[in-house]
C-alpha cells in the first residue's frame, strides 16, 4: 500500500488532506526508484481515471505538467473549492471507458 500522510496536496493545494504517494512515472513504466509527489486521494484517483500509465510516463512526468493539462486543469479548479473532508466521486474519462477508441 502506498504511503499516507495528512498535509497539503502538492497538485491542488488544500491543506489538512490525507495524502498519497504518487509515482510521477508509473512503476510500471520504470519509475520505481524515481521522484514521487505526496497528492491527495481524490487528486491521485481522478489521475488514474483519466489517464494510462503509459500517458503519464511519457506525456505528464511532473507535477506542473500534471497541473497543466487541459482535462486535469479543470478539475483541479474544481476540487481547491471543495473541504478537505468532502468525499468526491471520481469519474472516468470517455476514452478510459472504452468509448471513443
Amino acid at each position: 500500500m502506498a504511503r499516507q500522510q495528512s498535509g497539503r496536496c502538492k497538485l491542488c493545494g488544500r491543506d489538512e488532506v490525507t495524502l498519497t504517494e504518487h509515482h510521477l512515472i508509473p512503476k510500471e513504466m520504470g519509475g520505481t526508484f524515481l521522484d514521487t509527489a505526496m497528492i491527495c486521494i481524490p487528486c491521485h484517483k481522478q489521475i488514474h481515471a483519466l489517464y494510462t500509465n503509459e500517458e503519464l510516463a511519457a506525456r505528464l512526468p511532473s507535477i506542473e505538467a500534471l497541473r497543466t493539462d487541459e482535462k486535469l486543469s479543470k478539475y483541479i479548479k474544481w476540487i481547491r473549492k471543495q473541504p478537505a473532508g468532502r468525499f468526491v466521486r471520481t469519474r472516468k474519462s470517455n476514452s478510459r471507458r472504452g468509448y471513443g477508441r
